[in-house]
């Protein structure tokens, strides 16, 4: 199921992965919804703000930049002045057993 179907595209699915477009504005939002553990490479810089149970983060990435995503459930907003323009490689697989990520957000590199 895919949420905020007029800024998300799947652009690629099998098996096992789902390849997702996201592109969005200034001050557009989304829903909560959840990414599985994922990797995203974002085609432009952008600044957000992330939610989820009661947490918030800001984030700010450059264009060009590859990150790990763990799996995890939030809404966002687009806090800049330009466009987000990324890509979502989604993963299908069950990951590893391990402590579930208390990360919001994006892995440093």
């Amino acid at each position: 199921m895919i949420t905020n179907p007029s800024l998300y595209r799947v652009v690629f699915e099998n098996e096992r992965v789902r390849v997702l477009e996201y592109r969005d504005g200034p001050g557009d939002r989304t829903t909560p919804h959840r990414h599985p553990d994922s990797v995203m490479v974002t085609l432009s810089s952008f600044r957000r703000r992330l939610a989820s149970g009661g947490r918030r983060v800001d984030v700010e990435i450059p264009a060009g930049q590859v990150r790990w995503l763990d799996a995890q459930e939030h809404s966002g907003e687009n806090v800049g002045d330009t466009p987000t323009h990324t890509v979502f490689v989604e993963l299908k697989e069950e990951a590893p057993a391990r402590v579930a990520a208390a990360r919001l957000g994006p892995a440093e590199p």
